[in-house]
């Protein structure tokens, strides 16, 4: 199946940011959407919000981290709309800060969530695929998986072992089944505000507002990845401001 209209889409993180942009661009185009993140009070006002416009939209409270969470996302999907077709694992976070400060619940944290959070989805949906003979994963992972600088050597190592990760379940599962990635640099979301160093969060704090890109940027290139033909498989796209370094 081709292009969005009539997709069922599920979102991981999809109150903010990258989901939320990711969720209203595949709405407008006719994707029917079952959105998941912590923040329900959130993906409320946003399922809200794309509901007044007509589109097809559900939710529920995901924590990435749990397997049986993710597991609704999934279950919700196929209750609803009868199957699902496409699972963006959009879910991160970065509470990046120097190895010396020796953070270790933030070293936690981005493993769980930015590497076993997609483990758990791919848990998830990879089943449900393979029953029915079809389906996408889309990975939204990180420059910071090509590159690290001082203050993100655990956030990086999560992201180069995601952009692994689904570069080995893309080989593994077949044509049958496609799998993207997409890398974003610096873009204007909440980000930075999770970072506890205040010196690191000034300097990041800058760069973004010195040239970081919005969501939407984000969105379009996930949207490209799903609305490709099923023989043609978009695997890895690194999408950062022009002026990021």
């Amino acid at each position: 199946m081709s292009g969005i209209k009539g997709k069922v889409v599920a979102i991981t993180g999809a109150s903010s940011g990258i989901g939320a942009a990711t969720a209203r661009s595949l709405a407008q185009d006719g994707a029917r959407l079952v959105l998941g993140a912590r923040r329900e009070e959130r993906l409320a006002h946003l399922a809200g919000e794309l509901r007044a416009q007509g589109h097809d939209v559900e939710f529920t409270s995901v924590d990435v981290r749990h397997r049986e969470d993710q597991a609704r996302l999934v279950a919700l999907a196929q209750e609803t709309f009868g199957r699902l077709d496409v699972l963006v694992g959009n879910a991160g976070v970065g509470p990046v800060s120097l190895l010396d400060e020796l953070r270790v619940d933030d070293w936690d944290s981005m493993i769980d969530v930015n590497v076993k959070g997609l483990l758990y989805g791919i848990a998830a949906a990879l089943p449900v695929f393979r029953a029915q003979g079809y389906g996408q994963f889309v990975h939204t992972v990180s420059t910071a998986a090509y590159k690290t600088v001082p203050g993100q050597a655990v956030y990086s190592a999560s992201k180069a072992a995601a952009r692994a990760l689904t570069e080995g379940l893309r080989q593994e599962v077949g044509p049958s089944i496609r799998v993207s990635m997409v890398s974003p640099g610096y873009v204007a979301t909440e980000f930075v505000e999770s970072v506890p160093d205040p010196e690191l969060r000034a300097r990041m704090t800058a760069m973004k507002e010195e040239f970081a890109i919005p969501p939407e940027a984000i969105a379009r290139a996930i949207r490209f990845a799903i609305e490709q033909p099923d023989d043609v498989g978009v695997n890895e796209m690194i999408i950062r401001p022009a002026a990021q370094p």
